[in-house]
């Protein structure tokens, strides 16, 4: 599979209906990717493997990545897409996983997802870009402290040996990774609108107000950030989507080596 051509068609998995690549799937479409998405949550199978395919891009949901007490899995195609996972950092396809997406990322390859002891993060809120990012093909032009939109309740709380740490925060070390070299983890979500986040508002009423968290003010604070995050991450998602085409992620159009992939 390793240097077959796979020419531009990215594999977007949508676990939950409440979820779906939204913004990001715009920056996709616009860095040159094709989106061929699969919903499992609907009752669509996931391919046996990557062939033909550019990219893998892993959505959210609301599920937990771990098993349950019993060792059941809250959704049962979690071991095969976490078999997708793997068979990605083996063969260098690109992979962007997000929020859910990123805790499968890590745990396929040996890290650790548990209930985090902080209590949900939700909101508008600053990450901090680590000095290893200035290495990283695409994250090396994030800003020092970005800002993103969060919404979870579960941490990596260790990541796999092969992973590099390229954004942390206080209360959630693990912000974002790269495992092998190039499949990249955020724990924050890039592709959600303002109507997607009220959505998930309206759900999580009674979360919110455990939490103290005005839904009202919190959504005026998510729409004015949304200008914000669309300048730092859609070029983001562009250059990710230049890695997966084989080209230059810095814009000068030209076909590279990569040094962090590999071979293609």
């Amino acid at each position: 599979m390793e240097g077959t051509p796979r020419g531009n068609v990215a594999l977007v998995v949508e676990n939950d209906p409440t979820d779906d690549v939204r913004r990001l799937g715009d920056w996709l479409t616009g860095g040159g990717l094709t989106l061929d998405v699969v919903r499992p949550h609907a009752g669509d199978p996931l391919p046996a493997d990557l062939d033909g395919y550019a990219a893998l891009v892993v959505m959210g949901g609301e599920q937990d990545a771990f098993p349950d007490e019993s060792g059941e899995r809250t959704s049962p195609w979690f071991g095969t897409l976490e078999g997708l996972l793997r068979k990605a950092v083996r063969h260098k396809v690109p992979t962007l996983a997000v929020c859910l997406g990123a805790q499968l990322l890590a745990q396929a390859h040996g890290g650790t997802v548990e209930r985090s002891t902080e209590g949900p993060e939700i909101g508008v809120k600053l990450v901090a870009r680590r000095d290893v990012a200035d290495n990283d093909p695409i994250f090396a032009a994030v800003p020092f402290a970005p800002d993103v939109l969060q919404w979870h309740r579960d941490a990596i709380v260790e990541l796999p040996v092969n992973a590099v740490l390229l954004a942390a925060s206080t209360h959630y070390p693990v912000q974002a990774f790269r495992v092998g070299g190039s499949a990249w983890g955020l724990q924050f979500h890039i592709e959600c609108d303002t109507e997607m986040f009220a959505a998930w508002a309206m759900d999580g009423v009674a979360t919110l107000a455990d939490l103290g968290i005005d839904p009202i003010e919190m959504l005026e604070q998510v729409d004015a950030a949304q200008d914000d995050v669309a300048e730092i991450w859609r070029p983001f998602a562009e250059r990710f989507a230049a890695v997966a085409l084989g080209r230059s992620p810095h814009g000068d159009g030209g076909l590279r080596s990569l040094p962090l992939l590999g071979p293609r």
